[in-house]
């Protein structure tokens, strides 16, 4: 069926947007893919048929992250659906989104974000680690916010630039395993949960106009680059954050593009 035929693969989020495309790929490519999810029971549910009616193998596993006993419940899913058998790729996509500029942001969203963003990638990986055969993979999503000054998602880039910091120190303490560690930075990405953020009249235009490539990005755009990295053609990639965002805010944009 594709290069990931016998591997096992844990994809958090994985109900909608860019962590259903990831699932959905990677299953494409073989996989049997555990679908986690936090509440959207109806979206896993249609990931896991998707996958299936496709000739994939898919089971879902439900874990609400950011609470005290949420390693504990997504692992005792994970372990079911895997039946002994060890985990070859693990994703970290599951993020609480941006909770806005510093003036609004909370404490109790602000930890929140911590304990999605952060805490939980951090223990899950922990966690996974006993059964993550040597030469696995590690991907956790990560985001352009990094790179950029947007005083709106302030408390939310630093949730992201702990991640790809884990990435990197990671890499180096498990690549005597064989294990490659990385992250993946998508920018604007429509998908069908967030479509509306793009509908104010002119902003999708907007956005485009500042991308390299001149267009939103979709969530099969974020999902190749992560199934490439899962994939043995990346075995010599690790310790890196892989922009996946189309060259967005890159610099000044030519008035004229084209020949």
């Amino acid at each position: 069926m594709g290069e990931l035929t016998g591997r096992t693969a844990l994809v958090t989020g994985a109900s909608r947007g860019i962590g259903q495309a990831i699932a959905t790929r990677l299953a494409a490519h073989g996989a049997l893919v555990i679908v986690h999810f936090g509440t959207d029971a109806a979206g896993a549910k249609a990931t896991v048929e998707a996958i299936e009616r496709a000739g994939g193998s898919a089971r879902a596993v439900r874990a609400e992250l950011g609470g005290d006993d949420d390693v504990d419940t997504l692992f005792a899913g994970v372990e079911e659906a895997l039946a002994g058998r060890s985990l070859d790729i693990l994703v970290n996509n599951a993020a609480a989104p941006p909770a806005g500029p510093l003036g609004a942001t909370t404490r109790a969203q602000f930890d929140h974000l911590f304990a999605v963003n952060v805490r939980a990638p951090y223990f899950i990986i922990q966690r996974a680690l006993p059964m993550l055969r040597d030469g696995g993979r590690i991907v956790t999503i990560s985001s352009v916010a990094t790179r950029m000054a947007n005083p709106a998602q302030t408390s939310f880039a630093m949730t992201k630039g702990a991640v790809e910091t884990m990435s990197l120190t990671l890499a180096n303490e498990l690549g005597a395993r064989g294990i490659t560690v990385n992250a993946v930075a998508p920018g604007a990405t429509r998908t069908a949960t967030n479509g509306p953020v793009f509908d104010p009249p002119g902003l999708a235009e907007l956005i485009a106009g500042t991308t390299a490539l001149e267009r939103l990005g979709g969530p099969d755009d974020v999902a190749d680059v992560v199934a490439f990295l899962a994939s043995d053609a990346a075995r010599w990639i690790t310790g890196q954050v892989i922009d996946a965002s189309g060259g967005l805010f890159l610099g000044p944009r030519p008035a004229v593009t084209g020949s």
